[in-house]
This record gives structure tokens, C-alpha cells and sequence, in this order.
């Protein structure tokens, strides 16, 4: 089941809503956790079942890492944790790629698997990853209640799409959170604004970049455009998406850390993954990064250490070598970046932001990809390989169309609307007219959203492949 669905609108939310805020305290973890079994279920009915003994064997260990806390075993239950999430992390996601590669390195007639995906793994084994880790480091208590640990391990607000929520960070509100209607109402405006944001822009995005992939005329240009049509789609898509889950996680009392601070304003490589899926870039730094000795090593194991975590954020993404070339050609950049670029990037704002945004959309044309071949085609275009032309019609005829969205995407992939409404609202006049047409808008981007999903719009979910 979608956010951006009917159903979930319509049908689940305001249910779990409701049976949520009529249950007691002593309920209310239970009460999400049976919806969210329902929300995973709903997509992934064989795979529910995987869910809850992943849920029962890590809340098992959890409680052994503790006991033996200071003593041999409780390392040894810990990598008994990691490893079986791993494991099965690594057969229903990598097992098809790994059979696949080895039939085509050897020639041998091996048979592909073909195992199914089960949505959201890669989000919630991270978080399992983070529970155990931490109760070994002793930075958090083992959860001694099943039914907790199952409502953060399922939570249905960021089971699919994340963010990648730690046990740390949500191990209080576990027990205790506060409900108010401010905060829900904070949490409805957030959840519409991502919305729209995935119903509106990255949809109509979407729209613009399959027009690209079925065209034949294609041209440099267009490909250019294809590059930043994709990367504002992905960006929308996604951040969209955390919206929604920080928003629902405010309804329920929860406080989300923020994913996204827009990105595309970063005048550094670095810099711009500070800013992009940060509790992703922030679980591979704790428990990648820095365990593996972090920047204090010499020059050589740094290389490896970078190149290692870039390796594995670019395969966790997907099953495909295009994703592991998109993770090791940020590691080139961040690698470059700090060796050579330092002193260069403080000279100029504005070379800097046009260096971030061509490498960046680079990025995402491999991102895209199909396959490794398909990459490295796509990337040929955009500066003219197999002597396509400059311009098409094609080019001319969806850059007139798509204009408006794509005018409307870059701007609100800055900070530069927020802006001016702050500024704007400096004036009490202005704050009084802007107050008070908040909820008329929200409401018709409700309404628009929804007649988006009636009409049966391109919805494309991205993350099958996560």
C-alpha cells in the first residue's frame, strides 16, 4: 500500500487514526503495530510472516546482548544479529544478481532464482542493525517488551520509503510521547505538503521523463533535460515521501529527523550529502565510517574506507551494477573533493552550485539506468556520443509542455518560497492573510492530489528496487 494511494487516504489512515486515539496508553504501541502489519500485508502478504520473526529473533537477541553485556557471548550474539539481517537481507535482495553474475562469468548454466522483493528490507534492517549495535555499545537498553520493539521495527510511517529511523532516537517516545492537536495538526500539514509534492511534481516529472525513454527522437538536450527532469522527480519522489512519514510520525507523537534540506543548494559534493537521505549518509558514517577508522587513518586506508561505504551505499540502493558505479563515482568526487578541491571551492558560489548540480545530474542519469550498459549510453548522451544531434523536436515540443512543473520544481527545490514567506509574513497584515488561506490550500492540494489518484495518474513508486 502507498501514501499516495486512495486506499491508504481514505480507507487505512483514518481507521488507524481512530482506533489509535480511542485505545489507552497501554495500547497504543499494539494498535500500530497491528496496523502496520495490515499496511505491509496489505503489498507483501508472504512477507508479513518474515517481518514478525524478524521482529521475535531480534528482540530475543536484544535481550541476550544485554545480559551478557562485558563478556564474550554478548559480542557473539551481536554478530549472530548482524549477520542473520544480513543474510537475509543479502538472499531476497542479492541472491538474483549474484547467481546472475556468475552464470555470466562462468558460462555455467546456473538458474536464476528469481526471488520476489520484499518492500522496505533495506529501510527496516538498518533500523534492526542500528537496535542491535546500540544495545551492544551500550548506548541504549534492550526493549523488553515484543510489542514495542515490533511497533519501531514495523512502524508503517517509514517502513517502505524511511527515513531510516534509529532506535536511539526514538527510544523514549517508544514509551512515552506526547499527543496534542497542535502537533497533529503540524503533522497533517506536513504529510499534504509531501503530498503533493509526490502527486504534483514528481508524478507530472515522471510523466516528462517517460516521454523521454519511449522517444526516438532523442538529442543532446534532451537528454540534458531527461537528466534534470529525473533529478528533480527522485528528489520530489523521495522527499516527498519523507514528508509524509515525519507528518504521520508527528499524528502518532513521534519526532522524525528531517531527510532532505534541500540539497541542490550545496556548493560541495559533500556538502550535498549532508543534505540528501541524511539518515542514510548518517548510518553509514556511525556504523560503517567510523568503525573502520573514519578520516583520523592515513591516506591509503582512508581511500579504502571511503571507497567502502560508497561501495555499499551505491549497492544498498539496488541489485544492479549501474547502482554500484553511482556509488563509487561519488566516492571519485568526495575523494577529489578533499584532496584537490578544498582551497578551490571557497572561491566562487556560483561555479561551485554549477560544479555540484553537473556532477550530481550525472548521478542520477546513472542512477537511472537500467543496467550498466544502458548507463554508460544514457551518460554518452548528454555530451553528444553516437553523433546524435543538439536539438529535436521532441525536445522542443515536451520542454513546452512540461515548463510550467519544471519551472515550479526548481524553485521549490530551494529554500527560496520559504523564504519569502518569512520574509512576508514579517508584516501582520500579510501573516493574517497568509494564516488564514493555510488550510484553504491545503485542502485544495488535498483535493487536487486526490483527483490526480482518481483519474488513475502515472504513480510510479520507486523504491521496489530498495
Amino acid at each position: 500500500m502507498l501514501f499516495s494511494s486512495i486506499p491508504f487516504l481514505y480507507y487505512f489512515l483514518p481507521a488507524v487514526i481512530f482506533f489509535y486515539f480511542i485505545s489507552p496508553k497501554c495500547l497504543k504501541n499494539a494498535v500500530l503495530l497491528l496496523f502496520s502489519l495490515a499496511f505491509y500485508a496489505w503489498g507483501e502478504p508472504r512477507y508479513v510472516f518474515l517481518m514478525i520473526g524478524t521482529v521475535l529473533v531480534n528482540f530475543l537477541l536484544g535481550l541476550l546482548i544485554e545480559k551478557f553485556r562485558g563478556k564474550f557471548l554478548s559480542k557473539a550474539f551481536m554478530i549472530i544479529s548482524v549477520a542473520a539481517s544480513l543474510f537475509v537481507l543479502g538472499f531476497f535482495k542479492y541472491a538474483n544478481f549474484f547467481t546472475e553474475n556468475f552464470a555470466a562469468l562462468t558460462g555455467l548454466p546456473v538458474k536464476v532464482l528469481n526471488i520476489a522483493l520484499p518492500i522496505g528490507i533495506s529501510f527496516y534492517t538498518f533500523q534492526i542493525l542500528s537496535y542491535t549495535v546500540d544495545v551492544y555499545r551500550g548506548t541504549v537498553k534492550a526493549q523488553k517488551n515484543p510489542i514495542t520493539l515490533g511497533a519501531y521495527i514495523a512502524l508503517f510511517p517509514q517502513l517502505i520509503a524511511g527515513p531510516i529511523v534509529r532506535y536511539s532516537d526514538v527510544e523514549k517516545q517508544l514509551s512515552y510521547r506526547e499527543h496534542s492537536f497542535e502537533k497533529a495538526t503540524l503533522g497533517i500539514r506536513r504529510f499534504i505538503i509531501g503530498l503533493s509534492k509526490k502527486i504534483i511534481l514528481a508524478n507530472t516529472l515522471g510523466e516528462m521523463c517517460d516521454a523521454f525513454l519511449n522517444s526516438p527522437d532523442k538529442s543532446v538536450l534532451f537528454y540534458w533535460l531527461f537528466a534534470l527532469c529525473y533529478m528533480l522527480q527522485v528528489y520530489f519522489d523521495f522527499s516527498g515521501y519523507s514528508d509524509m512519514a515525519i507528518g504521520l510520525g508527528k499524528i502518532f507523537g513521534f519526532d522524525f529527523y528531517e531527510n532532505f534540506r534541500y540539497p541542490f543548494i550545496s556548493r560541495s559534493i559533500s556538502e550535498f550529502w549532508r543534505r540528501w537521505h541524511i539518515s542514510l549518509g548518517t548510518w553509514f558514517r556511525d556504523y560503517v565510517y567510523f568503525p573502520m577508522g573514519g578520516s583520523r587513518v592515513n591516506k591509503l586506508r582512508l581511500f579504502i574506507n571511503i571507497f567502502t561505504v560508497w561501495f555499499l551505499t551505491g549497492f544498498w540502493h539496488g541489485a544492479e551494477w549501474n547502482f554500484i558505479i553511482w556509488g563509487l563515482f561519488f566516492a571519485v568526487l568526495l575523494t577529489f573533493e578533499k584532496y584537490f578541491l578544498t582551497n578551490a571551492l571557497k572561491k566562487s558560489k556560483i561555479i561551485n552550485h554549477i560544479y555540484v548540480l553537473f556532477f550530481v545530474a550525472i548521478s542520477f542519469v546513472i542512477f537511472s539506468a537500467s543496467s550498466l550498459t544502458d548507463a554508460f549510453s544514457r551518460v554518452g548522451g548528454l555530451f553528444g556520443a553516437g553523433g546524435i544531434p543538439l536539438i529535436s523536436r521532441d525536445f522542443i515540443f515536451n520542454l513546452k509542455n512540461f515548463f510550467g512543473v519544471i519551472a515550479l520544481g526548481i524553485i521549490g527545490a530551494t529554500p527560496l518560497a520559504v523564504s519569502l514567506k518569512e520574509k512576508l509574513c514579517q508584516n501582520q497584515k500579510i501573516n493574517i492573510l497568509v494564516s488564514s488561506l493555510e488550510i484553504p490550500v491545503l485542502l485544495l492540494l488535498l483535493l487536487i492530489s486526490t483527483a490526480y489518484l482518481v483519474d488513475g495518474s502515472f504513480n510510479p513508486f520507486l523504491y521496489f528496487r530498495f
